[in-house]
């Protein structure tokens, strides 16, 4: 009876320290190895821009998708303006052609559009984005990207690890893996306009920003926008400058409704 009884205790202590192993070890094992295995962009984190300087040459002022904004340059190529989706009347998307060889693409988007999109065509419930991205985040895109690429696999509580953290650490670094782009990889800046807040992805200067480009992400109660300039065909030396980016960003604005004036008898 003893030895038996020794036996199921040996069998119960093993199968304790297996069960602590499960729920406690490999959550722990597993952060360390997701964040090990993480690519490089999920480790680039924003910063604030040292040159916020605006440029003062002439450039054209321009109005599109119901944003109004500055663009330092003088040379667009109205022929060449494309509005996206081309078989809908209303419009979410312009492709500006400049003479240069530059090209700037804007998109806007509707109010906490991520959240619709990882409610409805993720299918993630509205408390598991509230628990991942932050309660913010629900009604703020400004907050979700914030959130997003403010995270860093480096900043994951691997002594902390439960499956239900876990389980959000791996949404989030699935997130900074696909969302950023890939000028991201020289430089995340943030950014703050008059009427705006946001994200600048690349700089300019770096030697890669002409293969990656820019890309602002801007975000108010109104809605987002995206703006990016691309450099490839570029004739400009030096490229896009960190002024003439920031005279963009303080321009727009939404465009104002216009009034029609009327009369009564």
């Amino acid at each position: 009876m003893r030895i038996l009884r020794r036996i199921l205790v040996t069998l119960v202590v093993c199968l304790t320290v297996a069960r602590i192993a499960i729920y406690r070890l490999v959550p722990i094992a597993f952060s360390f190895y997701s964040s090990k295995t993480a690519i490089p962009i999920t480790r680039v984190l924003p910063t604030d821009l040292n040159d916020k300087s605006i440029a003062q040459a002439a450039g054209t002022k321009l109005s599109y998708l119901g944003y109004d904004f500055d663009v330092p340059w003088a040379d667009l190529d109205d022929s060449k303006t494309e509005l996206f989706p081309k078989h809908k009347p209303e419009k979410t998307m312009a492709r500006l052609h400049f003479r240069s060889g530059l090209q700037v693409v804007v998109l806007t988007g509707p109010p906490h559009s991520f959240y619709d999109q990882f409610t409805h065509e993720v299918q993630m419930t509205p408390q598991a984005f509230a628990a991942v991205f932050g309660p913010e985040a629900t009604t703020s895109d400004y907050e979700f990207m914030r959130r997003v690429l403010e995270f860093s696999p480096d900043r994951i509580p691997h002594w902390r690890a439960t499956s239900v953290t876990q389980s959000r650490a791996q949404v989030m670094l699935l997130a900074k893996s696909l969302i950023p782009a890939s000028s991201a990889e020289t430089g995340i800046f943030n950014l703050r306009g008059a009427s705006c807040q946001g994200f600048q992805q690349g700089k300019p200067g770096d030697p890669r920003t002409s293969q990656y480009g820019v890309l602002l992400s801007l975000y108010s109660d109104g809605g987002g926008v995206e703006m990016f300039i691309a450099e490839k065909y570029y004739a400009a030396a030096g490229g896009v400058t960190q002024p003439e980016i920031n005279r963009i960003v303080q321009s727009l604005h939404r465009t104002e409704p216009k009034v029609v004036a009327s009369s009564a008898n």
